[in-house]
């Protein structure tokens, strides 16, 4: 068993196929690669697919931070998406963005963003979304022998200080499925938010699944689990991002489309974040 097939068995032990959830969402446009993507307008540049991903982007969504490569969850999807609108794996630039500032109102520097980003009303304000790739839920993440070793439900968690990436549907279910009693710190990245926990700023860390489960096996030392936290406010959808009112919005999402219904998705979900069980839902 090669290292990089063995990181993704610990990664994924417990990660649901969410991509097969997603099977009504079909937007029932034209077939996404019916047209040559060197005469479409509307691409950043002519005969180019622009892509952006995270100023770091980390497994198991990108291996290595090299998109290029097209291993990990969300490259693989970016690369399946430019082959279902017509563009070799050559054709594809990637382009590096912080998450906030892709989510801002303005011109983009990318015909499409993948970093997780969930598809909720309010970014929509400012930004539009393609169909969901992958829906994901959230859990809590703590150090063992810590203040949340031992709580098997939400009331075990509402006196804990909790923390989160501000602006992150991690913080909005905090907020909405654990209304705790101490306010949650929030960071400017997931990163901030774990090296707060590792310096026992704060007693648990909320993350959505895949990464918790890659975080605890990974790079937490002495991490576990406490548990899955139900659906709160909207669900946790992922979308491509592209700018407001972009003219490849319509056609990106077609490709996402095709991609589920042919069962691509689904592969790709299972490659890069595995099936199984999952954990405990906390009530």
């Amino acid at each position: 068993m090669s290292r990089r097939t063995s990181l993704l068995r610990l990664a994924a032990t417990g990660i649901a196929v969410a991509a097969l959830a997603l099977t009504g969402c079909a937007s029932g446009s034209a077939p996404a690669g019916s047209e040559s993507p060197a005469a479409d307008e509307g691409y950043l540049t002519p005969g180019k697919l622009t892509v952006a991903t995270g100023e770091t982007a980390y497994y198991p969504y990108v291996i290595d931070d090299d998109p290029t490569s097209g291993e990990g969850f969300e490259a693989a999807v970016a690369y399946a998406v430019a082959e279902k609108l017509g563009f070799d794996h050559d054709d594809v630039e990637w382009v590096r963005t912080s998450f906030e500032s892709a989510i801002a109102p303005g011109p983009k520097s990318f015909d499409f963003n993948i970093q997780q980003y969930t598809i909720t009303d309010e970014r929509k304000q400012a930004v539009d979304f393609s169909s969901p790739y992958y829906q994901a839920s959230q859990a809590v993440v703590a150090i063992k022998g810590g203040a949340a070793d031992g709580v098997d439900s939400i009331a075990g968690l509402k006196d804990l200080t909790l923390g989160a990436m501000s602006g992150s549907t991690s913080a909005t279910t905090i907020d909405e499925a654990i209304d705790p009693n101490v306010d949650a710190l929030l960071y400017n990245s997931n990163e901030d938010a774990v090296a707060a926990l590792k310096a026992g700023q704060i007693d648990a860390l909320v993350l959505d699944l895949p990464t918790a489960y890659y975080a605890t096996g990974v790079y937490i030392e002495d991490s576990f689990i406490v548990g899955e936290l139900p659906i709160a406010g909207v669900p946790d959808e992922w979308g491509l991002l592209l700018a407001k009112d972009s003219p490849l919005t319509e056609r990106v999402s077609a490709a996402v489309d095709e991609l589920r219904e042919d069962g691509t998705l689904a592969e790709i979900t299972d490659e890069w974040l595995g099936s199984g069980q999952g954990v405990t839902l906390l009530k």
